[in-house]
């Protein structure tokens, strides 16, 4: 797979070399793989522990998205975008990242979750744990609710990133405006003081 390749040191099984006199039907999925190879290649081309990075933390963003089994567009926007800032990659590379990372999460997300995010504590900064924690939580924020399948799965990637309980808590008071729990209970506030409002029939 070729994230697996962008985590470690090289590709796990050697692909096949590009013949130029192989005769190749002129198509636009053709130029579109050739495209596709090349970005891969400047991926590739980047160093180890960059791509050991960058890859985790689309990754985990991707985690943090699919929580409720749903990639929302503004949630894909929203991963490209940090990865982008936190990488400096151009935005070609970052979109085929998110991609990559993406299929990834949809596909094997049960068994890789922890194994990514484990490494990713284990090599990061507790600045760049930090900044991917929030990145977290501003992903599930895209579309401005938090549900409670989201906030339970932010709780452990805060905790496989090494936070305590205190520190994922103040990060998730920053979004909080956006935690359905707090939305369900102000639409009831609303509720129930127009009803105490409304004059008796």
């Amino acid at each position: 797979m070729v994230l697996r390749r962008l985590f470690g040191g090289g590709s796990a099984e050697p692909e096949a070399k590009n013949d130029p006199l192989a005769p190749r039907p002129p198509s636009a999925d053709h130029k579109e793989t050739q495209t596709i190879r090349k970005i891969v290649a400047q991926l590739e081309a980047l160093p180890v522990e960059q791509r050991r990075f960058v890859a985790g933390y689309a990754y985990i963003l991707g985690r943090a998205a699919h929580a409720d089994l749903v990639f929302g567009a503004d949630e894909v926007a929203a991963i490209e975008k940090a990865v982008m800032d936190v990488s400096g990659l151009p935005e070609a590379q970052a979109v085929l990242l998110v991609e990559m990372a993406r299929n990834q999460a949809e596909l094997y997300g049960a068994t890789e979750d922890f194994l990514v995010t484990r490494e990713f504590a284990r090599t990061a900064s507790q600045a760049d744990r930090e900044q991917l924690l929030r990145a977290a939580f501003r992903i599930g924020a895209a579309d401005q609710t938090i549900t409670s399948m989201e906030s339970a799965e932010l709780n452990q990637i805060g905790k496989e990133l090494g936070f305590p309980d205190a520190e994922v808590d103040a990060i998730r008071n920053e979004f909080r405006d956006s935690l359905s729990v707090l939305q369900a209970m102000r639409q009831m506030a609303v509720h129930q003081k127009s009803t105490e409002d409304a004059p008796a029939s």
